[in-house]
């Protein structure tokens, strides 16, 4: 299981690499991270209610919002990866 979640954290840190090289700023860069800042939230919200996490809960923060933002799902998986690490 511990190797899961040390996978899990590898992936999603190599998918914010990923982003981070990748992107080029335009102008409605702005309007487009606004909406993912809102799907963000939305998807963490969905998350923490749902039950899919048992015993984790995700906190809705400006952090772990921004995370999902600039990494999608992955990012979730990142946090959830970060707090079992802490956890055991």
């Amino acid at each position: 299981m511990r190797a899961l979640w040390i996978t899990m954290f590898a992936v999603s840190s190599g998918s914010l690499l990923w982003m981070l090289v990748r992107r080029r700023l335009r102008l409605e860069w702005l309007a487009r991270f606004g909406t993912h800042l809102v799907l963000s939230a939305l998807a963490i919200y969905a998350l923490n209610f749902s039950g899919l996490a048992a015993g984790l809960h995700v906190p809705l923060n400006p952090t772990t919002i921004g995370t999902v933002a600039v990494l999608g799902l992955p990012g979730i998986g990142l946090i959830l990866a970060l707090q079992h690490a802490v956890l055991i």
